[in-house]
């Protein structure tokens, strides 16, 4: 089922380095409207629950290790075509292969740390969503 919401964090490094204005910034421009945002840091629990269907990849462990070094910023997004509209917004995973102008290109570090996490459906963009934020807490 389409959606026009998806789910996003600012990660760690972004975070570290300064860029959280820039990249939400980006975000407005391209039209997304912010419904929920708040900065937190992930516990490791919310950390593993949240990345589980990784958990048998060899980078798990290092994954788990960054996202709890320090503070994120998630967000839910809306705007028609969000999933899909977001996702071309912060590019290719590994930052040396995303486009020019994209989130990752200008924020990200490496392909381990590379800025935001962008949901990859409608149905991960509600349970992520929902990982982070309560219905009240949803605008």
């Amino acid at each position: 089922m389409k959606t026009n919401r998806t789910f996003t964090m600012i990660k760690p490094d972004a975070v570290e380095n300064g860029h959280t204005g820039a990249i939400l910034e980006k975000i407005n421009a391209a039209g997304f409207r912010i419904v929920a945002l708040k900065k937190t840091q992930l516990t490791l629990n919310d950390a593993q629950s949240f990345y589980s269907v990784h958990k048998e990849r060899p980078f798990f462990d290092e994954l788990v290790t960054f996202m709890t070094r320090g503070p994120i910023v998630a967000a839910i997004l809306e705007k028609e075509n969000a999933v899909d509209d977001f996702r071309a917004l912060i590019g290719a995973t590994n930052p040396a292969e995303a486009a020019e102008g994209t989130i990752r290109k200008l924020y990200a570090t490496s392909m381990g740390e590379n800025a935001v996490h962008g949901s990859d459906s409608d149905e991960n963009a509600a349970i992520e969503g929902a990982f982070h934020f309560s219905g009240r807490e949803i605008f």
